[in-house]
């Protein structure tokens, strides 16, 4: 059995399936890059908790907010995956309630990306008013205004299914594919646009924010730099962002000088599109930070200090001298 994306459109039929070894072979790496991710964005995610001075600096809020949302739509897309091969069809109340999760997610990332962004824009071309505009408060503000941002794209498909769709429907089961559940021409034309819509403006922010801090001072000093290469590494995530929307386009290119190799390149395609993306956060932003690389070292490896460790226990198992008279 085959799969299609969050965002992606399908064609899945009852023969196109793959054998017992493929199928096996193929939830195997897709569950071992889902682990090994998830283990790198919880590691990211640990270490911001245990220490002060990333949980109460804007810019590590962020990207700990892009973190775990990476790791919700990871995880959400390749349990439905599995589900694919194994259940092949589910309820649709439970489906609906993994697809619009995994939707959010999906839709939060660029967002989140051109909320930081600006505000590295601020930090360089502003850094008098930084203390004041980029607050803890301010943040979470704006973490809950893309999450809404969200739910409003959402929500129309949401009530357009409950007014084209029977009663019946809500009751049956489906495979838990986005375009199989929100089916409607008006969600897949309202879907196309919001998406549109949302890479245009995110786009434009991006591009402003660069060229902005681009020309903020003659000499490029080692901030200015730093801040231009996150910028560019912003612009380079939301390309992979973009390869969600354009998967169908390409799928159906190679289709045509590859007709009897459709469950491969699908499967290709997931992970590029899927998974892979979800690599970059961790990788690009956590350990190219030095402050995040050098706090989180110890975590990432699991290592303990065992030498201390060891003076603990026996501390602790020391007993009290008697006097002998």
């Amino acid at each position: 059995m085959n799969f299609s994306s969050v965002n992606g459109t399908s064609t899945v039929t009852e023969y196109e399936r793959d054998n017992f070894t493929t199928a096996v072979i193929k939830n195997v790496i897709v569950t071992v890059l889902c682990i090994s991710i998830n283990y790198i964005n919880t590691t990211l995610v640990h270490t911001f908790r245990k220490h002060q001075i990333f949980y109460t600096n804007p810019r590590y809020i962020l990207f700990i907010h892009l973190v775990m949302n990476d790791m919700m739509q990871l995880t959400l897309s390749t349990l439905l995956h599995i589900i694919s091969y194994t259940l092949y069809t589910i309820s649709v109340p439970f489906c609906l309630m993994l697809l619009i999760v995994a939707i959010l997610a999906t839709l939060n990332t660029p967002l989140n990306l051109a909320g930081m962004a600006v505000e590295c824009y601020i930090a360089i071309c502003f850094p008098l008013r930084y203390g004041q505009i980029c607050t803890v408060k301010n943040t979470y503000i704006l973490i809950g205004l893309i999450w809404m941002a969200s739910w409003f794209s959402i929500l129309p498909d949401l009530f357009i299914l409950l007014a084209t769709e029977p009663l019946h429907f809500f009751y049956s089961e489906v495979l838990c594919v986005r375009d199989y559940v929100f089916r409607s021409s008006y969600s897949l034309k309202k879907r196309d646009v919001s998406h549109i819509i949302c890479l245009v403006l995110v786009w434009l922010t991006v591009f402003f924010t660069y060229f902005r801090i681009l020309f903020a001072a003659k000499e490029a000093t080692p901030d200015i730099k730093k801040a231009r290469n996150t910028i560019l590494l912003h612009g380079f995530q939301l390309l992979l962002c973009m390869l969600t929307y354009v998967r169908p386009m390409f799928e159906q290119g190679l289709l045509y000088f590859l007709p009897k190799r459709y469950l491969d390149i699908h499967f290709a395609f997931y992970v590029i599109v899927q998974i892979l993306p979800r690599f970059v956060s961790p990788i690009v932003y956590g350990l190219r930070d030095q402050t995040f690389r050098r706090h989180m070292r110890r975590y990432l490896l699991c290592k303990v200090n065992i030498r201390n460790h060891t003076e603990n226990i026996m501390s602790n198992m020391k007993l009290p001298t008697m006097k002998l008279q």
